[in-house]
């Protein structure tokens, strides 16, 4: 049985579900059903941190909504991977990071990787999860296009032949084997182009179908038995320590903005 898969754009908007749906398509197989959605009552722009956080608080309850409806796997959308660590206490399912799985994968392609995002405001933050994963051996170098994701989806060649320029540029300066397009709209936009016919480049990592793969692999583990999320620390769940405290806070959350 084909797993089922939540991608979650974490913008609070479906500006970006179809591009995403369209670029991601192409790389469902064995019966793997891939579903859209996005985040509802939070901040459309995860561009700056304040509204990151609001959004975060809208993903937990996405991925608690996916397990109940029955995906095998959630993958958040934005290479901030924004509360997935949180999400994986609250789920039994597989939660994925697409920046976590493309730097997991990025070996396979080659040694040493340059991380190219989307502004100048996400270098440091992607710096930081660049040490968060324990990658400082492997990424060279982060830089951006310095373009902004509500103008992205307007212009999605502009943002491809950018981040072309970009990725080659720093990955020679830098001395690396590849360059992971650290946006997962950049990367959608750069898929789109490939689509349209501009020639891939297999040293270009795009974090989507990374986190697509990673994504089925682990739920197909689950469906086998061979996949579940340690609770012995790390990622305890409230709701199996004390039912009634993970109620009281599931309630205080549902009430938020009435």
């Amino acid at each position: 049985m084909g797993v089922k898969i939540n991608f979650i754009n974490p913008f609070g908007t479906d500006a970006y579900n179809g591009l995403i749906m369209e670029t991601m398509s192409p790389y469902l197989t064995g019966g793997a059903e891939l579903v859209v959605t996005n985040t509802k009552n939070c901040p459309e722009n995860i561009d700056y941190y304040y509204s990151k956080h609001l959004i975060e608080e809208a993903i937990f309850e996405s991925c608690i909504e996916a397990e109940k409806a029955g995906f095998d796997a959630v993958i958040v959308g934005c290479c901030y991977d924004p509360g997935v660590r949180v999400a994986r206490e609250l789920v039994d399912i597989p939660v994925i990071g697409p920046l976590e799985a493309t730097m997991q994968m990025a070996p396979y392609y080659g040694h040493e990787y340059v991380l190219v995002t989307d502004h100048h405001k996400a270098v440091p933050y992607l710096r930081d999860m660049v040490r968060l994963y324990g990658e400082e051996a492997h990424c060279r170098k982060v830089d951006c296009i310095d373009w902004w994701v509500t103008d992205m989806i307007q212009d999605t060649a502009g943002v491809a032949r950018d981040a072309v320029a970009a990725a080659d540029k720093i990955r020679r300066e830098a001395e690396a084997d590849v360059c992971i397009l650290g946006c997962t709209i950049i990367s959608a936009s750069h898929e789109k182009a490939i689509m349209e016919g501009t020639p891939r480049d297999v040293a270009i990592l795009n974090p989507n179908t990374m986190a697509l793969k990673m994504a089925q692999s682990l739920a197909e583990l689950k469906q086998q038995g061979a996949y579940a999320i340690s609770r012995r620390a790390y990622y305890q769940n409230l709701k199996d320590r004390n039912a009634d405290e993970f109620a009281g806070v599931r309630r205080q959350f549902a009430n938020r903005g009435k």
